[in-house]
């Protein structure tokens, strides 16, 4: 015989309630018990949900660096520079994918927890004796709310640690490459209806400095008027961000007022060497 849904031990805890209210809190444990395996035999079983997360991860994965997708935002970086950092990439990888299983197991338990709470708040709200007119469909509705909300959580997981997963694998191929600065990109500049947040937006197309950069510590760059990466939020960092970094990794690829003197000196130097043989 199939072992009961959650929703069937849920009907059958506000059925014996209703009729004959709050009498114990062994009485109360004894359902709580009973909903709490309930509610977790009603989830994915962990080794499935482990799965899904690896399927799911390991393709954005594959689709940014072994499809070359990484190219779209590092130009300028050949194939030599992604396997010299090729191990922290797939550590990375690894390391999200942890993170994911961890933030959906803990919504898991604060969802059960929720439930249990809600339960327990309406069943010793009945006074002993039983509640003649019980809102029994409304009950069920709000007890199981959490859970139901469950499967758009575990996406939203999913996603948001997609976004996260893009923009730190990114930020490994930069500084294992000496990126120098990076340009904001925002999907609301292009992408009409896209749900923008209006600081990012505001950001596009903004060269940020990467603090400690080597053409910094040679004195050939400075930091422009947008600032440093790390005084903004980073791609990716706030819930469901999509906005990226192009990577920028020479001189003559930043904007004039962020090229010192010594910098344009350089720059000036290696043009004249460059049309004599031209």
């Amino acid at each position: 015989m199939a072992d009961p849904t959650f929703y069937e031990v849920l009907s059958a805890a506000i059925a014996e309630i209703s009729e004959t209210g709050y009498t114990s809190a062994e009485r109360l444990k004894y359902w709580q018990d009973r909903l709490a395996e309930a509610a977790n035999r009603s989830l994915k079983a962990p080794a499935e949900m482990q799965r899904m997360l690896q399927e799911a991860l390991y393709s954005i994965y594959r689709k940014l660096v072994e499809r070359d997708g990484w190219l779209k935002y590092h130009p300028g970086v050949d194939k030599f520079g992604l396997d010299r950092v090729r191990a922290n990439l797939r550590t990375e990888l690894d390391r999200r994918i942890l993170a994911s299983a961890d933030l959906i197991k803990l919504h898991r338990e604060r969802a059960i927890a929720q439930t249990l709470q809600r339960f327990s708040g309406w069943a010793t709200s009945i006074p002993i004796g039983g509640s003649a007119a019980p809102e029994k469909v409304a009950t069920k509705v709000n007890i199981r709310k959490a859970l139901a909300q469950l499967p758009f959580e575990d996406r939203r997981v999913l996603i948001d640690q997609g976004h996260k997963l893009v923009s730190s694998i990114n930020d490994v191929i930069a500084v294992g490459n000496g990126a120098i600065a990076g340009i904001w990109h925002s999907h609301g500049e292009t992408q009409p209806g896209y749900n923008y947040r209006p600081d990012h937006l505001a950001r596009a197309r903004k060269v940020y400095a990467i603090r400690g950069c080597w053409a910094i510590e040679k004195g050939l760059m400075k930091v422009g008027p947008a600032g440093y990466t790390d005084q903004i939020t980073q791609p990716g960092e706030e819930v469901y961000c999509r906005c990226f970094y192009t990577y920028l990794y020479n001189l003559g690829s930043l904007p004039d007022d962020m090229v010192t003197k010594k910098g344009r000196d350089i720059l000036s130097s290696v043009k004249a060497e460059m049309a004599q043989y031209a």
